[in-house]
């Protein structure tokens, strides 16, 4: 047996081993936990409301502009992260990192999952809904799934309803939280998953994605603030207003969920997850590596139990691998041994916790293959090109966007040079490079040995060759071209 296929089925019988191990501890328990001191209590349901593009582009984490009072509310009733990131700046390798507690490298999800973009989990990769489900949890989804292009059952979902209107992605689960109501049996986890505030297309304005719906449109209430890595220009100022159109919606939605979970007695013993996938969708933001990019959401609120709510603010860093293992222990399941993820569950309880002194951030491919990898501490940041690429992805879906950014000045002739390095104390919006500065040569070497050592230990197959896209490897089954796993002996090359 190869040593490939030897490890193949060591996995699968460790998986299998975890699974008839959870079986177990359901059957022996039932709905219960047991605490330290061995009383049994219920185990919580899980409400994880996530949405598109987001960021931290919330009135509680400081846009003074947009009105999000529900959110805000709940900010104050729960726990807020302020130095909470993704792993990934594009949608579906974020998601998949969220909901397998391992980095898109590792879980397969290196680019979007939908249409020929076509990415996907690994066989091998277990999702959230998929251990909580073999530990006895009601696992349902309702809106957005895009962490694989195999569907919802794939990804352990017992029922799916596919809307993804936030309005509709509400009413739906309004109506499921009804039913578990109804159900004492089994605790629940419902995943919520919203498109605003995504930029949208409106048919009658040609060439241009705003954040623009029938439903809702530009809110200026409470005025503008541009963000100073963008140019105080009206078209950055008419996107922003759309932005804030789209959050504020979403907050009305979220509104109405958290009062039905409150009037149907589920509050009490439901950990409530708000956040998002990755920064908002404005230029340097979404799919860049810069902290528009990577800062996200993270409020959490669970009223039974102590440190998990009360209206603390957290500035631990957190990636959102660290999602699926707190989630896990929440709920006294093991945390396998290959996710990646910390649970910052003693975080909250006041137990024994090693905060991160680092997070690591990746992206292959999105519109197209620009890969980048990058570490990032509380003081510097460091990023790694290996394209010469544009300067940065625009993410306006626009034939002519209308933002603009104040870094590169010319982006026509800008593209990535190898390394980028920022003072994140003295320049937190990644303006100026200081990477080649002399008496930053030693600062430089030991962040990129750093991340060095990150991509080998966890086998990231940019250390080794070019990744290839599923697209790629479609076409050439197309012309009977041989997978470059497969060319040898046929004159092809390696």
């Amino acid at each position: 047996m190869s040593k490939n296929a030897l490890s193949g089925e060591r996995l699968m019988n460790r998986r299998d081993a975890l699974r008839t191990t959870a079986a177990a501890t359901v059957a022996a328990l039932g709905s219960a936990q047991f605490s330290a001191t061995g009383a049994a209590t219920r185990r919580p349901n899980v409400l994880l409301f996530h949405c598109h593009d987001l960021g931290q582009f919330l009135h509680c984490y400081g846009v003074k502009t947009v009105r999000t009072p529900n959110i805000d509310a709940f900010a104050i009733q729960g726990v807020r992260f302020s130095s909470s990131f993704c792993t990934a700046p594009q949608c579906s390798p974020s998601r998949a990192s969220m909901f397998t507690g391992r980095y898109p490298h590792n879980n397969g999800v290196m680019g979007l999952c939908h249409a020929d973009f076509a990415w996907d989990l690994r066989p091998e990769e277990r999702h959230l809904a998929q251990f909580l489900g073999d530990a006895g949890y009601a696992c349902e989804s309702i809106g957005v799934v895009h962490e694989t292009s195999s569907g919802p059952k794939r990804c352990g979902y017992e029922k799916h309803i596919n809307t993804v209107k936030v309005s509709e992605v509400a009413t739906a689960a309004i109506t499921r939280l009804e039913h578990f109501a109804k159900d004492e049996k089994r605790p629940f986890f419902l995943c919520a998953g919203s498109i605003e505030p995504h930029r949208l297309r409106d048919e009658k304005i040609k060439d241009y994605m705003g954040f623009l719906s029938p439903e809702f449109g530009p809110d200026s209430t409470e005025g503008i603030e541009v963000p100073p890595f963008l140019r105080d220009t009206e078209g950055t100022r008419a996107e922003l207003a759309e932005l804030q159109g789209a959050v504020h919606h979403v907050d009305e939605h979220f509104g109405r969920i958290l009062s039905s979970l409150r009037a149907l007695g589920l509050e009490e013993n439901t950990l409530v997850i708000f956040t998002t996938d990755h920064g908002y969708a404005m230029p340097r933001a979404k799919c860049s590596l810069y902290d528009p990019g990577l800062a996200i959401a993270l409020l959490l609120r669970l009223p039974s139990r102590k440190g998990w709510h009360g209206g603390r603010v957290n500035d631990a860093m957190i990636t959102n691998l660290d999602y699926l293992p707190t989630i896990l222990d929440l709920a006294g399941i093991p945390v396998p041994a290959n996710v990646q993820g910390c649970s910052f569950a003693p975080l909250l309880d006041g137990r024994d916790y090693s905060p991160r002194d680092a997070i690591f951030c990746e992206i292959s491919h999105h519109d197209y293959y620009d890969p980048r990898r990058c570490v990032r501490t509380a003081s510097h940041k460091l990023i790694v090109n290996f394209s010469s690429a544009p300067s940065f992805m625009d993410p306006s879906q626009s034939w002519r966007p209308r933002a603009d950014t104040v870094v590169p000045e010319s982006h026509a002739l800008a593209y990535h040079k190898c390394v980028e390095l920022y003072d994140l104390l003295t320049d937190p919006l990644e303006l100026r490079d200081i990477a080649d500065a002399p008496e930053n040569t030693q600062l430089r070497q030991g962040l990129l040995a750093r991340l060095r050592r990150h991509l080998v230990e966890t086998n990231d197959p940019i250390c080794r060759e070019a990744i290839m896209p599923p697209l790629h490897r479609k076409s050439l089954r197309l012309m009977d071209i041989p997978d470059p796993g497969q060319r040898q002996g046929t004159g092809l090359g390696s």
